[in-house]
């Protein structure tokens, strides 16, 4: 069966996309040791009134970020037993609760990453977007 020139646009798209995401992944950090790499979520661009936020805003609201996603974490995390005896804490997929200037703050094509030790997490988080900063 021949597919049409839409199917075609399509597959093509979602090689590409594929194609970015594999780059992009091979660009951001592995960690290492006992060390967790965080996720932060994007920050609106507007209130939800649709006025615009300042930069300055985006910023800050950008480097206090309490909430992020567990994307991977370093082979010696969680494995000292004296530390963690009921075991890891949190897991890879997992939305965390941390300090806010924890960890080594970094960008990766426009997101925002941390790298933090793991026992600066301090709840995971069911619902990410039920928690604000205070």
């Amino acid at each position: 069966m021949t597919e049409t020139a839409m199917e075609i646009k399509r597959r093509e798209r979602i090689v590409q996309q594929e194609q970015q995401e594999q780059a992009l992944e091979e660009r951001i950090p592995r960690p290492v040791g006992y060390r967790l790499l965080i996720l932060l979520p994007d920050v609106d661009e507007a209130y939800e009134s649709g006025i615009a936020k300042a930069e300055s805003t985006k910023h800050e609201e950008r480097v206090l970020a309490p909430i992020g996603a567990v994307i991977d974490m370093g082979k010696q995390a969680y494995k000292d037993k004296d530390r963690f005896p009921t075991g890891p804490w949190c897991k890879v997929g997992d939305h965390v609760m941390f300090r806010a200037n924890t960890g080594t703050r970094f960008r990766v094509d426009g997101r925002e990453f941390r790298l933090m030790n793991d026992d600066s997490i301090e709840a995971v988080v069911d619902n990410p977007s039920a928690i604000t900063r205070a």
